[in-house]
C-alpha cells in the first residue's frame, strides 16, 4: 500500500509531539509514527524550562501545564545527613520571561497532554508502527513502515522527521556519525513515596565525598524522583533493582522508602551527531544529541529543535519561503548542541569526579558558596537565563542580520510587560513573521509593511523596553519562532532586503 503526507514523523516522545503539534497548527499534514504500543507511562526527564513554557504559550497549552506541574521554589543542600546551605528559587527570571520559574512536570503527563492536544486537531499517534528504511528520491521521501501484524505500507513525504531516540533508526539509515563518549558510573532514577525531612516538596541535594543523590519532588504527599548512583559492586552487567542503589545518603537523610513505583538505571552518554539535516531527512532530540541530566536541559532541547524546524518546514511546504531556508536548521542547532554538551559536561564531571579537590569544593565549598550567590540578584539572573535557555540565540545564522540597541539578530525577542499585564509575546501566538516597533514607527516601514502584508506590531515605548535594550523606533522583524531575524533601524529598504534574501512571502499570513 503507498500512501503520502506533507512530514513523516519517526517518534513519539515530547520532540516529535511538538512538532507534530507546531506544524498542525500550521495548516501541515502530518503523521507520526512510533514503535511503541503505548506512550511512556514512567515520569522520565522531569524539568520544564521557561523556554519551553514560552513556545507552548504560542500554542496556548502552557498555562495548563503549569496548573499541573509543581513550580521549583527552594533547594536544600545536604552534606553528612545536615542541611549545610538553602537556596530560594522563588520567581528568580522575573522580567526575563513570563514563567520567571522551572516547573516539574514529568514526562509522562507531559506526552499525554501533548497527544490529547494533537487528538483535538485530529491527529493520532500509530502504534507500533516501526521505520523499516527509507529512500531519498530528491523531491521526496519513500519510507516503508511495518505494523505489528506484519504488513507494510510505503509512505512518501516530502520530509521526514528523525525523532526516534539514541538508538535513532534514522539516523543509522543516514549513516550520520554519533561522536562522543560513556561515562563508566552507572546511575539510577526511580519514582518513589518515602518520609523523612528531605521529603518536604522541594528540591534537596545530598552531597558526599563519594556519592551523589538528588531528591525532586513530585505533585502528592510524599512522591519524588530520586537520581542517584548504583554500588560500584553492583556495576556487573546483571538487571538491577532498587537494592543496588547506594544506601549511603538515603540513610544519611534519614529517608524511609515506603514503596517503589518506577525504577531504572542508566548511563550517561555525551553525543552531536556530525550533521543534522541530510537532503530531506533532518535529525532531532536524542537523535541528534545526548548529554548528561545536568540543568534538565536534554527534553527541552529535543522542543527547541521541534520548534526551530517547524516553522521552517511550514513556510517552504505553503510557498512562503525557499527551500533554502531549511538549510539554517543544522547549523543553528548543532551550534547550541555542541555548546550544552561542553557545558554539562564539564559540571557532571564536576559533581561526580573522585579527585581530592573536587571532593573538597564539592562538600565544603559548594554548600557555602553556591547560596551565597543565589543572593546575589545579578547572579540569579544569569542562572536563569543560562539554565532556562532564555539565552539560546542564533546570532551566528545566516538567517540573523543587523543588530540595533542591545538586541541583535538572532536573539530571542526580549519579553516586555506593562503595569496592566500586556505584553509583547501575545502576538507571538499568530505562528507568523511580524515586525515589531517600539515607540512611533515610520511611515516608510508602515508602508512596507502593508505591501508586503507583513503584521506590523506597534508597542508605546517604554522604559522597560528600554531596560531589555530595545532601540527606541527600530525594526524588529520577528521569526514565528519568537527569535528576531532583522533589527535595523525604520528602514524599509533592509525589510526589503532580507525579505529578498529568504524568499519570504507574507501574503497568507496565519492569524492564530
Amino acid at each position: 500500500m503507498e500512501t503520502s503526507t506533507q512530514v513523516l514523523i519517526v517518534g513519539a516522545g515530547p520532540t516529535g509531539l511538538v512538532l507534530a503539534l507546531w506544524l498542525t497548527r500550521l495548516g501541515v499534514k502530518v503523521r507520526i509514527i512510533d514503535k511503541a504500543a503505548e506512550p511512556g507511562k514512567t515520569s522520565r526527564a522531569l524539568v520544564v524550562h521557561a523556554r519551553i513554557l514560552e513556545f507552548y504559550d504560542q500554542l496556548g497549552l502552557a498555562r495548563e501545564m503549569v496548573d499541573r506541574g509543581l513550580k521549583m521554589a527552594a533547594a536544600t543542600l545536604w552534606v553528612g545527613g545536615r542541611p549545610r546551605g538553602r537556596i530560594v528559587f522563588g520567581d528568580m527570571g522575573q522580567g526575563i520571561s513570563p514563567f520567571p520559574y522551572a516547573l516539574i512536570f514529568p514526562q509522562d503527563e507531559h506526552e499525554r497532554l501533548l497527544i490529547d492536544h494533537l487528538a483535538a486537531s485530529a491527529i493520532a499517534v500509530e502504534r507500533p508502527v516501526e521505520l523499516i528504511g527509507f529512500e531519498d528520491r530528491d523531491s521526496l521521501v519513500a519510507a516503508r513502515l511495518r505494523r505489528s501484524d506484519g504488513s507494510e505500507e510505503i509512505v512518501e513525504a516530502a520530509f521526514l522527521a528523525g525523532c526516534d531516540g539514541a538508538h535513532s533508526r534514522v539516523r543509522e539509515a543516514l549513516k550520520v556519525g554519533f561522536p562522543g563518549g560513556t561515562y563508566s558510573r552507572i546511575f539510577y532514577v526511580a519514582d518513589v513515596e518515602a518520609s523523612g525531612p528531605a521529603m518536604n516538596g522541594e528540591l534537596n541535594a545530598g552531597l558526599d565525598e563519594a556519592e551523589f543523590l538528588a531528591i525532586f519532588p513530585l505533585k502528592g504527599v510524599g512522591r519524588a524522583r530520586f537520581i542517584g548512583t548504583v554500588e560500584r559492586e553492583a556495576e556487573s552487567g546483571r538487571i538491577l533493582s532498587f537494592a543496588d542503589v547506594s544506601r549511603l545518603l538515603i540513610n544519611r537523610l534519614d529517608i524511609r522508602i515506603e514503596r517503589v513505583n518506577w525504577f531504572s538505571t542508566y548511563q550517561v552518554h555525551h553525543r552531536v551527531a556530525g550533521r543534522f539535516r541530510e537532503g530531506r531527512a533532518f535529525l532531532l532530540g536524542d537523535a541528534a544529541h545526548i548529554h548528561s541530566p545536568v540543568g534538565g536541559q536534554g527534553m527541552n532541547t529535543g522542543i527547541g529543535d521541534a520548534v526551530n524546524l517547524a516553522w521552517k518546514l511550514a513556510e517552504v511546504l505553503q510557498g512562503q519561503a525557499d527551500i533554502r531556508l531549511l538549510d539554517s536548521y543544522g547549523p543553528e542547532r548543532t551550534a547550541f548542541a555542541r555548546r550544552l554538551v561542553a557545558t554539562t559536561d564539564q559540571a557532571f564531571l564536576f559533581i561526580n569526579s573522585d579527585g581530592p579537590i573536587a571532593r573538597f569544593v564539592r562538600v565544603r565549598v559548594v554548600p557555602l558558596l553556591l547560596p551565597a550567590v543565589f543572593r546575589l540578584r545579578a547572579m540569579r539572573k544569569l542562572m536563569f537565563r543560562t539554565i532556562s535557555q532564555t539565552s539560546v540565540n542564533y546570532r551566528g545564522s545566516a538567517i540573523s542580520v543587523g543588530k540595533i540597541g542591545r538586541i541583535a539578530a538572532g536573539d530571542r525577542l526580549p519579553w516586555v510587560s506593562d503595569k496592566d499585564g500586556a505584553d509583547n509575546f501575545g502576538s507571538l501566538r499568530r505562528l507568523d513573521w511580524q515586525a515589531h516597533v517600539y515607540g512611533e514607527a515610520s511611515s516608510e516601514v508602515e508602508q512596507a509593511c502593508a505591501q508586503a502584508k507583513l503584521s506590523l506590531q506597534r508597542f508605546p515605548w517604554s522604559e522597560a523596553a528600554s531596560k531589555v535594550g530595545l532601540a527606541r523606533g527600530a525594526l524588529y522583524l520577528v521569526r514565528p519562532d519568537g527569535y528576531v531575524g532583522l533589527a535595523a533601524a525604520s528602514d524599509a529598504a533592509a525589510l526589503r532586503g532580507y525579505q529578498a534574501r529568504l524568499g519570504l512571502r507574507f501574503a497568507d499570513a496565519r492569524a492564530g
